[in-house]
């Protein structure tokens, strides 16, 4: 199991669909690896149109999921 940070992750994305691992399992934590199966935690599907450089939530508090809002500052 992955930890949870108290940090955004950065990562480049292209555009395509993406799955945000929620259940903290995935060895490629922020995205899903399929470790959720034994789970009732299931990915948090989205998409990107074009390039872009942002910041995934990796404290699991984001009101913005999976992109990070700060809220691991409060």
């Amino acid at each position: 199991m992955n930890e949870i940070q108290n940090s955004p992750i950065a990562v480049n994305l292209e555009p395509g669909t993406y799955f945000y691992c929620r259940c903290g399992l995935s060895a490629g934590f922020p995205f899903c690896d399929g470790s959720h199966t034994p789970t009732n935690e299931t990915p948090k599907k989205f998409r990107v149109d074009e390039a872009t450089n942002a910041y995934i939530c990796g404290c699991k508090k984001s009101t913005n999921s999976p992109f990070c809002d700060g809220s691991h500052r409060k």
